[in-house]
């Protein structure tokens, strides 16, 4: 690519924020980084804007504005803070926006970036489950490319036939299986967080980590790629690939299928997003089969991964549900973290949270926002009264 690109990376201090950024070091030519965000890691933020020369560096906790701007003293980069300052930063014209904050707080920044970038590579696959319609409507408005950069939705953006649509037979997302893949299910209630925080194959901030374990993470992947691909659930599958190395597949009525393989390594996706339609380099190992070898596959196990068939049934069920489903998991997940609940207790509370709570109809973004804090609250009380 020869023009410099305009780039704005909401959430940089995390997993997939790192990642891009290794890429912008190493091709510094090609991008001007404009924004950069961060929840509350204010020392990262302030080390990177200095690095980067960002124009602007936002801190979501308003409490840290002060060290920020002290941190960044001399330095002609701009601090904000806060949500004000967050939707401030997204509203600044640029080439492409990264969205990476983690769980559906990136969901109105995600939003409100829409009609000022041209591409949003898209790693926080909690707005798309929760407002999938409105983000997918408002980038069509205004023109905006949507480009996935979870890996099984890259692969399945790279292979998709768009002109052989009315030929597809089915996508299949592909999934490690995490770190109890062959746990036998009566050690499940024995599973401790320093145990579920060790993927066997993907370098991920905690909470993903423990959605890959639970295979909520599938489940989000499994609704995330019927709305970006308008494809129903009855023809999406999910199969266990230990080695995560097949990201995913595209399956024609022709017997056809269309895989897209590499290295377990987020750049590559990333990578894809940033420089599409074009292609660049990245240090990124070449995948080499011979060494490899062997590739294995199995159907995953619903009855000791019970968050992937509630994931599909709230796709079915409609947008309230893909809200409730992602908004008790997020809580859940922030409870075993803190030792507050069990492993086996994430998935109890997102299915006693789908049996209690009623589907209501949701317009726009503020409506989502109300009905995610109203279900914070009671996914709270719940936990309260309960033991998981």
């Amino acid at each position: 690519m020869s023009l410099v690109q305009k780039i704005s990376i909401f959430g940089a201090t995390g997993s997939i924020g790192t990642s891009t950024l290794a890429l912008i070091f190493a091709n510094p030519s090609a991008y001007e980084v404009i924004a950069i965000t961060a929840e509350k890691n204010v020392k990262e933020l302030a080390k990177i804007a200095l690095k980067t020369k960002a124009k602007y560096a936002v801190i979501a906790d308003k409490s840290l504005h002060q060290t920020l701007q002290n941190l960044l003293q001399g330095a002609k980069t701009i601090a904000l803070s806060g949500r004000d300052g967050l939707l401030e930063a997204a509203k600044i014209h640029v080439d492409i926006v990264v969205s990476a904050v983690v769980g559906l707080a990136g969901l109105e920044v995600t939003y409100a970036a829409i009609p000022y970038c041209k591409k949003l590579a898209l790693a926080n696959k909690e707005s798309i489950v929760a407002a999938g319609e409105q983000i997918l409507s408002l980038a069509h408005q205004h023109g905006t490319k949507i480009l996935p950069v979870d890996s099984e939705h890259s692969a399945i953006f790279q292979v998709f036939e768009e002109t052989n649509r009315a030929h597809l037979h089915k996508l299949i997302l592909t999934a490690s299986g995490g770190p109890f893949r062959q746990l036998p299910a009566a050690e499940f209630a024995h599973i401790s967080v320093e145990k579920a925080l060790k993927h066997p194959n993907w370098k991920m901030g905690a909470k993903i980590t423990i959605d890959c374990a639970t295979l909520a993470n599938k489940g989000l992947e499994l609704i995330e790629a019927a709305l970006l691909f308008n494809v129903p659930a009855d023809q999406i599958d999910v199969v266990v690939h230990p080695e995560s190395i097949i990201h995913s597949l595209v399956a024609y009525q022709d017997g056809s299928t269309l895989a897209q393989l590499g290295m377990p390594d987020m750049r590559t996706a990333i990578s894809y997003a940033l420089s599409w339609p074009n292609r660049c380099a990245t240090s990124v190992q070449p995948l080499n089969l011979a060494d490899i070898r062997n590739l294995s596959f199995e159907a995953p196990d619903l009855e000791r991964f019970p968050a992937l068939r509630l994931a599909r049934e709230s796709l079915i069920r409609g947008q309230t549900q893909r809200i409730i489903f992602n908004t008790a998991n997020e809580i859940a997940v922030d409870h075993f973290l803190n030792g507050t609940i069990s492993f086996m207790g994430i998935s109890k509370i997102i299915e006693q949270l789908l049996e209690k709570t009623s589907s209501k109809p949701l317009s726009t973004i503020e409506d989502i926002v109300d009905f995610d804090q109203q279900l914070r609250l009671k996914t709270k009380e719940m936990i309260t009264q309960i033991t998981f």
